[in-house]
């Protein structure tokens, strides 16, 4: 059977619908993140957003509901950064990524100072503090830390917690006015899945494709921080459960149901999408060129610092940033467009950012 072959366009346009930015939603927040695996959390009124968006009621308080009946945590399960996970999938991701973000830290763990000693007993200390299902805040903890003698000062608190997160015993949890509580993983996660080698990396290879896909194992490989030896085993046990297409001479993978759900929502998904920075649609793949043209990407991340600006979308591709100036009743949109916006966008702007999440 010959493989469709389908234009830049029609890919970002497939991506909106696979990640169910259009099209019908995700009924709730804890099927979204189900739905993508990992939800990008670094910047975390942004994760609540780039969640809500996704779902029926596109409430960020039932994103922070999930939260706090511990459906969703956030964590560092993928390339040493923050995201949202389910909280059955966290272990065994942690289990499946964990070990080369841990490689990869060692040497700065060394440079601020930290031995595995030091690690060690900082792990018994946060035990102790919340054993029995107590939860505290990031300085709470911290103080609680030093208090039994460990050394978090500076960036040693940061890799501490980073540290303890990514070896399976903390675990980002209920909200904390502003952000969230730390847990202690294996009392907040009561029914983790058991998943390990080939089963581990065939779930995550096929969550991927289906939750973002069209995508190449290049994608998977940046979006998991996996290696293409195991990107590619785990593809080749659910391949058959995928559909390809040809994008200029390069496969793509994706849920075989994704082209019909376009096809009922086609208008939506080429209308006027104000996404937050670090939305998956933009962080969730290692080439971006269908959704951000190539001579813009330093317009999303200026200087190349990792902070990614929101993102006006339409067509299915990026035409400029936007953001919050003012507070209150004074507080409007402001958008900086690459070039030109298409005709109709600007008057539709200030309307769609007083209906985000």
């Amino acid at each position: 059977m010959t493989t469709p072959q389908v234009p830049p366009q029609e890919v970002a346009l497939l991506r909106l619908v696979a990640q169910r930015v259009a099209g019908p939603p995700f009924p709730d927040a804890a099927a979204a993140v189900r739905g993508l695996l990992a939800v990008q959390g670094q910047d975390w009124p942004g994760a609540l957003t780039s969640v809500a968006l996704r779902t029926a009621d596109r409430s960020r308080a039932g994103v922070e509901a999930a939260l706090a009946d511990g459906s969703v945590v956030r964590s560092w399960p993928m390339r040493g950064t923050l995201h949202l996970t389910p909280a059955e999938d966290l272990p065994w991701m942690l289990d499946l990524l964990g070990a080369r973000a841990l490689a990869g830290a060692a040497k700065r763990r060394a440079v601020v100072g930290l031995t595995e000693a030091d690690l060690e007993r900082s792990r018994e200390t946060a035990v102790a503090a919340l054993s029995g299902g107590r939860r505290l805040g990031r300085r709470e903890l911290l103080a609680t830390l030093a208090d039994g003698g460990c050394d978090v000062a500076g960036q040693k608190g940061y890799h501490t917690l980073w540290y303890l997160a990514q070896t399976g015993t903390l675990v980002l949890g209920p909200p904390e006015g502003t952000d969230q509580a730390f847990v202690l993983l294996d009392e907040w996660i009561r029914r983790p899945r058991q998943l390990a080698g080939e089963e581990a990396l065939a779930e995550l290879a096929l969550r991927f494709f289906t939750g973002h896909g069209p995508a190449t194992v290049a994608d998977l490989v940046r979006w998991a921080g996996t290696t293409v030896r195991d990107a590619r085993a785990g593809l080749a046990l659910v391949r058959d459960r995928l559909a390809a297409v040809d994008v200029g001479g390069t496969e793509m993978l994706m849920d075989p149901e994704t082209p019909d759900r376009l096809a009922g929502c086609r208008a939506e998904a080429a209308g006027l999408h104000l996404l937050p920075g670090f939305d998956e649609i933009v962080l969730g793949y290692a080439d971006r060129s269908c959704t951000v043209p190539a001579e813009h990407a330093d317009r999303i991340v200026p200087g190349g610092n990792g902070v990614f600006r929101p993102t006006v979308v339409t067509g299915g591709c990026a035409v400029g940033t936007w953001r919050w100036t003012g507070t209150g009743a004074r507080r409007t949109v402001t958008v900086e467009p690459f070039t030109t916006l298409p005709d109709g966008v600007a008057e539709q702007v200030s309307a769609r950012a007083a209906a985000l999440p």
